[in-house]
């Protein structure tokens, strides 16, 4: 049988894909740049990882609980909002330079997915390695402020990616609910398609009409008498009519 709603495949989306380069290029760059001792390099490496774990973890739980999703992906996205914030203060605390969004170095990291578009190549069909390569000579560059500021337009394609996928998940939420409410209307949909369909075997199946009254009949058990455990056929207007028929 199968599932009823889709989960997991969360390694093929960009969102899940980009949340695992910012948090290499994250782990790296504390690596390099910061005190190991620092609590600010637990801070901006548990929230890398958590902006990538929570995308994972809401896509394995999309299969019981819609409210589960949505809840764990916008904790990814404020896990990412946090790691934006940690890379702001690098720049803004060194007075480096904060790179514009329409500056060439920002357009050229924004570019690399579209350009992946324009040659018909699929982004994500590339290994983490090949992506992270396309990033390299940003993500591993010597000047801090370039790895900072290239992070910082990675984070917000992921949030923007973010946005989305909750923005998707919160209008099939509300046009067709949650997962139990899918499943008890799929349960309804299985009761009816056996109704329409009865099974022969099935005395409680082949429900007829009173020979005295013309009213439905009900499968009752005889408790006493010489019948007694025995199923019968009463009417359901009953005292009124005692219309029986053996089964």
């Amino acid at each position: 049988m199968s599932k009823m709603r889709p989960s997991g495949g969360y390694r093929t989306t960009c969102s899940f894909q980009t949340a695992t380069i910012i948090y290499d290029a994250t782990y790296w760059f504390c690596e390099k740049f910061l005190d190991a001792r620092s609590r600010t390099v637990d801070q901006m490496v548990q929230a890398a990882r958590s902006g990538r774990q929570n995308i994972a973890e809401g896509s394995r739980a999309a299969a019981t609980s819609s409210q589960t999703e949505l809840r764990l992906l916008n904790v990814a996205r404020s896990s990412l909002e946090e790691l934006l914030l940690d890379y702001e203060d690098f720049l803004r605390h060194r007075r480096l330079a904060r790179w514009t969004p329409d500056s060439s170095e920002a357009l050229a990291v924004r570019q690399v997915p579209r350009e992946f578009r324009n040659d018909s190549s699929d982004l994500t069909d590339l290994t983490d390695q090949e992506r992270w390569a396309l990033y390299a000579r940003w993500l591993e560059h010597a000047d801090p402020a370039v790895r900072a500021n290239a992070t910082i337009c990675l984070i917000h394609q992921a949030n923007y990616l973010l946005d989305q996928q909750i923005a998707a998940l919160e209008k099939m939420f509300i046009e067709d609910g949650g997962y139990s409410e899918q499943l008890a209307a799929a349960r309804l949909a299985e009761r009816q398609k056996k109704k329409d369909q009865p099974d022969p075997s099935n005395p409680s199946d082949r429900i007829q009409a009173c020979p005295q009254c013309g009213k439905p009949m009900v499968l009752r058990t005889a408790k006493t008498g010489r019948n007694t455990g025995q199923q019968f056929w009463g009417c359901t207007a009953y005292p009124d009519c005692k219309g029986v028929v053996k089964v």
